[in-house]
């Protein structure tokens, strides 16, 4: 049988700004298990656990345990933090001009959708990704917390065009090479992520590039 959960509270992440949603379990001691599958949220504040019941039952106000998969969710976590320097290096190599225009955060794939007016050379792709490794290996820790939106533009902080943020903003730094204001789940240090791997480089669009890594 399929359901979709909610709780008050969860270690859940819910699919959101690019970055795929989280799996694992929820069960109670009165013998309801459930495999999550998926995590999304139609609204904000609103997390929806999408489940496929095991067994038992469950009823609003019972306790149970959720836990995230954990493994999978490193992964994802390697992949998210990757996409933040692999935005770091193309525009340290391209120019300034580069900016985020969408993006796919999986436990298997990065992909990264940028602006830019032409094909990326494969001499500037190795420069790209030797440059993103070389971060990657000077194991920088990341640091992530809040602040005004209107301190962090003032800082030079990165947000998404046309993204719409409340008053209070959370940022995700990786030393100064990276700072970004995001929501999702991240490393606590590059060297975690280990290496950076340029599969491909295509056109998706008008002056819109997609570069895949993993």
């Amino acid at each position: 049988m399929e359901a979709i959960l909610v709780l008050d509270k969860t270690p859940f992440y819910a699919e959101m700004g690019g970055e795929v949603g989280d799996t694992g379990s929820i069960a109670s001691e009165g013998g309801f298990v459930a495999d999550v599958v998926d995590t999304k949220a139609p609204e904000k504040g609103l997390v929806c656990h999408m489940a496929k019941v095991l067994s038992g039952s469950v009823a609003v106000g019972d306790t149970v345990t959720a836990a995230v998969e954990a493994k999978r969710r490193a992964r994802i976590t390697r992949n998210h933090t990757g996409t933040h320097i692999l935005h770091a290096a193309l525009r340290e190599v391209l120019g300034d001009h580069v900016k985020q225009a969408g993006s796919y955060v999986g436990p298997d794939r990065l992909r990264f959708d940028f602006t830019h007016f032409e094909a990326v050379t494969p001499e500037q792709l190795a420069a790209i990704e030797a440059r993103a490794n070389e971060v990657i290996m000077q194991a920088i820790p990341t640091t992530i917390y809040e602040t005004s939106l209107d301190a962090a533009r003032e800082a030079g902080i990165i947000g998404l065009f046309g993204e719409k943020y409340g008053d209070v903003v959370r940022v995700v730094e990786a030393g100064e090479f990276s700072k970004e204001l995001c929501g999702g789940c991240h490393v606590r240090n590059t060297a975690e992520i280990g290496l950076m791997k340029i599969v491909s480089e295509s056109s998706v669009g008008a002056n819109v590039r997609r570069i895949e890594a993993v």
